[in-house]
């Protein structure tokens, strides 16, 4: 597998030429309460992996440093006004690799993949509403080396750890929660101290505006990890066809362990998701599963070759 797969759907892509790292026992134990909250203070941090807080800090920053895991906020899609999503699958003539940095180029596409299968690219698009959803379609179909572009429009996320499917439990957001946010998305561990500074708040206030929004589900910060350093390296797609009554459906896939992400869409077929494993084997074996669930009619599928692009933590694409 390409060593620039990332996250399943979490925003970790690894940069070319970022330093090589192996995981240890503590490591992984370190990298495990980060995915849970990133924002741990290195002395709790400290505790919970059993080391002193200076080893913890260091320990932090040299997997942040080699590229392996970054702590990032993800504010939730309709915070930032993005309530229409569609996933592309896309057919080229001539290299694939070209098209996929193309649409990698668009401030509307936080995921671009190269698979092995039917399509060779596979990205998601994320737009405002439905008219600009739209243009961003006819953007990607225009582009040279695009032959065909076959779409399954997403109406409801069910399973992402990282996009905070829920609604948000924050309605109203002001100047300074908005630059709370700008300022997390740079830095997802940026202090207290350090943040109250850039916003123009006591630190109090700001740790209390903070953790309203962490709170109410507006943003998540956490650490994401290329999931090759944890043992699943392996990131497969699929879309599945229902009969009868897609929510039961839904509901028995989403509870599959590696099974990393889930939506409802219209299309070709009526899920769409990814799954995220530690072999072949264990994909096939997922697949094989979904094929003899109860209300499934089919299942197509694709590999992930490389990731091109994940980039959920970026704030809203240009209009």
């Amino acid at each position: 597998m390409s060593a620039d797969l990332g996250a399943a759907r979490a925003g970790a892509t690894e940069p070319r030429g970022s330093a090589q790292v192996d995981l240890d026992r503590i490591d992984l134990a370190v990298v495990r309460e980060l995915q849970t909250d990133g924002r741990l203070t290195y002395e709790t941090l400290a505790q919970r992996v059993g080391l002193s807080r200076p080893a913890t800090r260091a320990r932090v920053q040299r997997l942040l440093e080699s590229g392996a895991v970054r702590v990032v906020a993800v504010v939730h899609p309709a915070v930032r006004g993005l309530t229409a999503s569609a996933h592309l699958s896309i057919d080229t003539h001539g290299p694939a690799e070209t098209v996929a940095r193309e649409i990698a180029a668009m401030p509307q596409a936080p995921f671009v993949t190269l698979t092995a299968g039917q399509r060779a690219v596979m990205a998601e698009l994320r737009t405002e509403d439905f008219d600009a959803l739209d243009r961003a379609i006819e953007q990607v179909r225009s582009l040279p080396g695009v032959s065909a572009v076959d779409l399954l429009i997403s109406i409801e996320h069910l399973k992402d750890p990282y996009l905070l499917a829920t609604t948000p439990g924050v309605n109203e957001l002001d100047v300074t929660d908005r630059q709370i946010l700008d300022e997390l998305e740079r830095d997802g561990r940026l202090p207290f101290a350090e943040l109250a500074e850039r916003v123009g708040l006591s630190p109090g206030a700001t740790r209390s505006r903070t953790l309203r929004l962490l709170d109410g589900g507006v943003v998540k910060v956490l650490a994401l990890v290329r999931p090759e350093l944890l043992g699943m390296g392996y990131l497969c797609g699929f879309a599945v066809r229902v009969e009868g009554a897609r929510e039961p459906v839904a509901t028995a896939l989403a509870g599959l362990e590696r099974v990393s992400f889930l939506s409802a869409c219209v299309g070709r077929a009526e899920l769409v998701g990814t799954i995220t494993a530690e072999s072949l084997a264990a994909v096939r074996a997922t697949l094989d599963e979904m094929r003899g669930r109860p209300g499934v009619r089919g299942v197509e599928s694709w590999v992930h070759l490389e990731l091109v692009k994940e980039r959920y933590d970026l704030g809203a694409p240009a209009a």
